[in-house]
């Protein structure tokens, strides 16, 4: 039986976090810097390309917006994006870089992608590398990667000016910050991040698919499909599957270290490939893995120290980033020590699976091998914990414990380093519901960062709050309720109620992960998802925004004898309580009825396993 906790684990946690937190420092400085200071030498480079774009776009760089004109903006923008993403998949059989002539993606799938896209989802119901051309990949998707994770910062950023400003009626330009963040954040790191995955092994080309013969020839059964890309159904409902004979494979090709930079970097997630970064073409080394799971925390990390340098007082930032890394590690500790354990289940049908010299022992189901349970295990609670689902594993094979470590940190609203700014916004929200507690414990008013929290502050902390488990309790209510939802399981029991459960958790807090049992690409989820990503992304930036700019307003309150210090251990407690009692007792009726449920269903033959 393995370890409960690997030595190699342990130090890949530990190398982990030690190069994030040395890097992030520096990198939250430099943003604060880009976005802020319109002559900063480091971006001098581009201010060029900047005036270009705002004078093409007819922007007036100096003027800023008050809180309504910023959300307009934003939603202006994403709802433009939606429309595009969706004409160039319906029009792709028409457009260039089609080397394989795939033909227009079919509406209801064009609509789930654009909008998964747009709100930084990356929410997946087709296979990349059979569906969507070159030109797809590249001018609607990575392209919507770079400005979904751009809008994310530029609100974080609004959102911190609230609290650092006094008086004000405006909270910045949400076209600069749009365009610095792009052109001086995520370009460069893209670029390092590509040429380091170039030189693993990722491939970046146009060519066409190759076809490689095989030593031999082989057998293997798949679902029909018709013309359209739809299973093809019997009389009672169920798949019809084909026996397939071949002795050649294709290769396909195609630009991917490029979106897999930004895919990683925005916290965005959708893969060139179905496989996603289990692909050896996508994650070709345990050194791209490294660097791929950096990537995801990278801005996430350094938006804290952005955050302390915004306000003057770079504790509120170390605050934050603690309370964060210390919900990170529990969950890390706990998927992998129960992915390290050997499957009860198993063992009760008499089949060994203890680790020895020729099998690695523990839940190797559905890991990849090139890694082992360590390395899949963490890169899993990473992508959950930030907003950015993309997988180097099989979600749905992990234990019962194992599964709910993700789902979880997705259920708490994606704070947990979180996404590219939603991250930072989502857990300032929580910083401002902790001490409307703290306030209430000792009767007095709330503050923080010098700024009363008042009514108008908790409403809108409130419905940030509260629509994501709006969203998801009602989404999934209504799926295992109707015969569209219950027609996409094939697990029966409560797995195949914790696959809807992650299914519209995953959409509804923007992670784009998935329990992949589920047969998602249907007209039904296609468009339930749709709204959960949507509504689950802007029913949170509109009311955050509308704080922000109730904040930028007020003036600040010098601190008193009674006033609750926001920098340290104690703030840090407070704060990690109030996202677990707030954000996973919501939750825990739908989890007892799917994760736990399993679980205790594995008793029996954990007993049995014993008594043999």
């Amino acid at each position: 039986m393995s370890t409960p906790l690997s030595t190699q684990f342990i130090g890949l946690l530990v190398l982990y976090l030690a190069v994030l937190f040395a890097v992030a420092p520096f990198l939250g400085r430099y943003m604060r810097r880009a976005l802020e200071e319109g002559d900063y030498r480091l971006t001098a480079w581009g201010r060029p390309f900047e005036r270009a774009l705002y004078r093409l776009a007819g922007v007036r760089a100096d003027a800023e917006m008050g809180w309504k004109q910023y959300a307009i903006a934003v939603l202006v923008f994403n709802v433009l994006g939606v429309v595009f993403v969706y004409a160039i998949q319906r029009l792709q059989g028409m457009l260039p870089l089609n080397p394989q002539a795939f033909g227009a993606v079919s509406p209801d799938s064009s609509f789930n992608t654009a909008i998964s896209f747009v709100s930084n989802t990356n929410w997946q119901g087709y296979a990349g590398e059979s569906t969507m051309s070159y030109l797809t990949q590249m001018l609607a998707l990575t392209m919507q990667n770079f400005v979904s994770a751009a809008t994310g910062i530029a609100v974080v950023f609004a959102l911190i000016r609230g609290f650092a400003r006094h008086g004000a009626a405006t909270l910045g330009n949400f076209w600069v910050d749009l365009v610095r963040t792009t052109l001086y954040v995520l370009l460069p790191l893209s670029l390092i991040t590509a040429l380091l995955l170039v030189s693993q092994g990722v491939i970046q080309n146009f060519d066409r698919y190759q076809d490689a013969t095989l030593v031999s020839e082989l057998s293997y059964t798949q679902p029909k499909v018709d013309a359209a890309g739809q299973p093809v159904l019997d009389t009672a409902g169920q798949p019809v599957t084909e026996d397939v004979k071949t002795r050649t494979q294709t290769l396909a090709m195609g630009p991917v270290a490029s979106q897999e930079a930004i895919k990683m970097l925005g916290t965005n997630g959708g893969g060139f490939f179905n496989a996603n970064s289990a692909h050896p073409y996508e994650n070709p080394t345990p050194f791209t893995n490294f660097v791929e799971m950096l990537a995801i925390f990278l801005i996430p990390a350094a938006l804290c120290f952005a955050f302390g340098e915004m306000v003057r007082d770079r504790r509120q930032g170390v605050a934050v980033l603690a309370s964060m890394t210390v919900i990170f590690v529990v969950m890390a500790i706990a998927a992998v020590v129960s992915e390290q354990q050997v499957n009860a289940a198993l063992t009760s049908l008499g089949i060994d699976h203890v680790a020895s010299a020729l099998q690695a022992g523990g839940n190797m189901e559905g890991k990849e091998v090139r890694f082992g349970i360590s390395a899949t295990s963490l890169f899993a609670t990473i992508t959950t914990a930030a907003s950015c689902g993309a997988v180097n594993g099989m979600h749905d094979s992990f234990t019962a414990i194992g599964g709910l470590v993700p789902m979880l940190l997705m259920q708490l609203g994606e704070v947990v380093f979180g996404g590219v700014g939603s991250g930072l916004y989502g857990m300032l929200v929580y910083a401002v519901l902790a001490v409307f507690i703290a306030g209430l414990m000792i009767g007095r008013t709330p503050e923080y960062l010098g700024k009363k929290i008042e009514a108008y502050e908790m409403k809108m902390t409130a419905v940030a709050i509260l629509v994501t488990p709006l969203l998801v309790l009602v989404g999934t209510g209504i799926a295992v309720m109707t015969e569209g939802g219950r027609a996409g399981v094939f697990n029966p029991g409560t797995h195949g109620f914790s696959e809807i459960l992650y299914a519209l958790s995953s959409a509804a807090n923007n992670n784009g992960s998935a329990f992949a049992g589920l047969s998602a690409n249907t007209p039904f989820y296609n468009t339930l998802l749709a709204a959960a990503m949507w509504f689950g992304r802007f029913w949170i930036i509109v009311p955050v925004l509308a704080m922000a700019g109730s904040l930028a307003a007020k003036r600040r309150t010098p601190p008193t004898a009674g006033t609750m210090p926001t920098h340290g251990p104690l703030f840090v407690v407070l704060l990690v309580g109030s996202v677990l009692l707030v954000g996973a007792l919501t939750y825990v009726p739908a989890l007892a009825l799917g994760p736990v449920a399993e679980q205790l269903q594995h008793i029996p033959a954990a007993v049995q396993a014993v008594a043999r």
